[in-house]
């Protein structure tokens, strides 16, 4: 696959949706071709969002990617819920090579074979801060970015609820809000710095897959309700795992408690 990665060190202040993106949101995750539900249904204040606790990774805490952190074996092959990778620490990266060029081909090789339109590195396996997307979410088309070792400085105040789905949870779509916009700082394929904002369907894809890099997966920003919506569906995947590695699966969403995962928008 020919190398196009979309570096945005000069990038202009936001980064807009395509312009026939409307009909056709294509969250995170993996193409939905569906209309994206703006319904306030189950809905948290941006308020009480905000006041959860925040669960992640702090900056002083991250460790440097080692050469065996950055191993990988092509092609590479889609995580699932709930192997634990999805939960583990992702280091810093802080060897911009070709090793990591290409490791960032492969992703955005396997993020547009399952149809995808963004994808973190836990997702395949590799716990390390990067990220890759591409909101056409089509090879020569659009734009690629490459994000490595973001940081959010600022989400805005409103809040919006789509529906989305994401590679790891198959065939799983449900409401998610988060914040309209977001600033960021970032490092591009070649380690220069750069900051950013992003709004619309980039703010939205960012988000998700930053919450990747924290060990946060999706469901962990649902209400209750929306989340008794797909229960079934995130037994199924446990049960799945249960049956491939023989091991009990690390998580049971029936024994979930939130308080115990509750996220939070603060800055990172």
């Amino acid at each position: 696959m020919p190398t196009h990665l979309f570096t945005i060190a000069n990038a202009s202040p936001s980064l807009l949706p395509p312009p026939n993106w409307s009909r056709h949101f294509l969250f995170c995750f993996n193409r939905l071709s569906s209309t994206a539900r703006l319904s306030s249904t189950a809905k948290l204040s941006a308020a009480a969002v905000r006041s959860q606790a925040k669960r992640g990774f702090s900056f002083k805490e991250d460790e440097v990617a080692s050469p065996a952190d950055l191993h990988f074996e092509a092609p590479l092959k889609i995580v699932e819920y709930p192997d634990p990778i999805l939960r583990a620490k992702n280091k810093r990266i802080d060897m911009f090579d070709e090793n990591l060029k290409k490791l960032v081909d492969e992703m955005f090789d396997v993020m547009y074979k399952t149809d995808g339109i963004g994808l973190s590195a836990p997702q395949v396996g590799i716990n390390v801060q990067l990220m890759v997307f591409n909101p056409v979410g089509e090879p020569g088309e659009g734009e690629e970015i490459v994000l490595v070792n973001p940081r959010v400085n600022k989400y805005s105040k409103k809040m919006v609820l789509f529906n989305e789905g994401c590679l790891s949870f198959p065939r799983i779509h449900a409401d998610v809000e988060r914040p309209e916009s977001v600033k960021i700082d970032a490092r591009d394929i070649n380690g220069a710095r750069f900051t950013v904002n992003l709004s619309g369907l980039p703010a939205r894809v960012f988000q998700h897959e930053f919450d990747h890099l924290q060990g946060i997966l999706f469901f962990d920003r649902m209400t209750e309700e929306v989340l008794d919506s797909i229960r079934g569906d995130l037994q199924a995947l446990e049960n799945k795992y249960e049956d491939k590695t023989r091991l009990p699966s690390p998580e049971r969403i029936e024994t979930r408690k939130r308080k115990n995962v509750a996220v939070g928008f603060g800055k990172s």
